[in-house]
């Protein structure tokens, strides 16, 4: 039994090892405003969500992956680039589920749906065995 059980924690961790993320992504958009696509995260990246503000009025935002070094900070972003006139400050934003950068970021679920794999392979190896 104890065989089994390991063999299923096992494949769980590979399946978790290997994961890569989904993101969407958005060069720029203005307020809500974004033309979004698809696109797959390298293996040190999250999905992040960025939303600025533009001369105080103007909102802009833009999605996709990030390095996890960058996740959570305010950039100021200048034109042109290297320049000292900031257009607008940048806050970047991470999550760490597929497509998860639509909205506000929620909690990590990686370990909550890990967890219930794991409680759903022991009752199943409990009724098998």
């Amino acid at each position: 039994m104890s065989k089994i059980l390991v063999g299923i924690f096992t494949v769980a961790l590979c399946f978790t090892l290997g994961y890569t993320l989904q993101c969407y992504k958005c060069e720029i958009g203005f307020w809500d405003l974004c033309f979004t696509s698809k696109t797959t995260c390298a293996a040190n990246q999250q999905c992040f969500i960025g939303r600025g503000k533009t001369a105080g009025v103007i909102k802009v935002r833009m999605s996709g992956c990030l390095d996890i070094a960058e996740c959570n900070k305010t950039t100021d972003v200048s034109f042109p680039s290297g320049s000292n006139t900031s257009i607008y400050q940048m806050t970047k934003t991470c999550c760490d589920t597929d497509l998860c950068n639509t909205a506000a970021p929620l909690a990590n679920t990686h370990t909550l749906t890990f967890a219930i794999a794991s409680l759903a392979s022991l009752l199943l190896t409990k009724v098998l065995v």
